[in-house]
């Protein structure tokens, strides 16, 4: 699958009125989201825990975490962000994803909305 990008905005949930935007890199290979740790630091967000991720090279690490509101394609949402590396390219995961109904289309390298989210 090529790129495919969309525009987020993170807000911790105490202090909705800071917030975080940005492109953000869409992967199905992730289930979490991720963003640089200071901008998370600055808006306010504070880590609720650590997780262990398995990298795209195999090797396993631990990051924090922490839990914001997610905004992309005029719908909200909310779960886990990872507290990433200064620098590091943020990454909308397949968790927020689903929890709206919209899906990656590998072939046109778009998102697309299910006509609904499965209950089943």
């Amino acid at each position: 699958m090529g790129l495919t990008k969309v525009t987020t905005k993170l807000t911790s949930p105490p202090r909705l009125g800071k917030s975080y935007e940005a492109i953000f890199l869409v992967t199905t290979g992730a289930m979490d989201s991720i963003a640089p740790a200071d901008e998370l630091t600055k808006i306010g967000v504070r880590p609720e825990g650590k997780m262990s991720y398995e990298l795209g090279d195999g090797t396993v690490k631990e990051y924090p975490y922490g839990l914001v509101r997610i905004e992309f394609m005029g719908e909200i949402t909310a779960g886990r962000v990872i507290f990433g590396e200064r620098g590091s390219e943020p990454i909308l995961g397949v968790t927020a994803l689903e929890s709206v109904g919209i899906m990656v289309d590998p072939v046109h390298k778009t998102l697309k909305r299910l006509p609904a989210i499965p209950l089943k």
